[in-house]
């Protein structure tokens, strides 16, 4: 499982970014897909997922700012975030689980800087 993630950048407080990742390779195997976010000094943390049948877990920080979307079509999650604030800053990471072993998969991580 491959996964290429797009999107991030520098963003004034209040503004929005969208951040997308598309899976490729063995995609039969992904049940949950996602985001995590490590900023400087701390331990990465879930921001979002959202299972293949559709069910979404949003990290508290983020609830009702951040919309976390799947096109299984395109095997490609969406992650829109609203009202951006200082603290999202962070390298965020895109995540895949495996169904049957639960192995994660990782993409290249992007950055998202939010600061006037």
């Amino acid at each position: 499982v491959q996964l290429q993630a797009s999107g991030g950048g520098l963003v004034q407080p209040g503004g929005s970014l969208r951040l997308s990742c598309a899976a490729s390779g063995n995609i039969f195997m992904i049940n949950e897909m996602g985001w995590y976010r490590q900023a400087p000094g701390k331990q990465r943390e879930l921001v979002a997922s959202v299972t293949n049948g559709g069910s979404t877990n949003y990290a508290d920080s983020v609830k009702g700012r951040f919309t976390l979307s799947r096109d299984n079509v395109k095997n490609t999650v969406y992650l829109q975030m609203n009202s951006l604030k200082p603290e999202d800053t962070a390298v965020y990471y895109c995540n895949a689980q495996n169904r049957w072993n639960g192995r994660d998969y990782w993409g290249k991580g992007t950055q998202v800087t939010v600061s006037s």
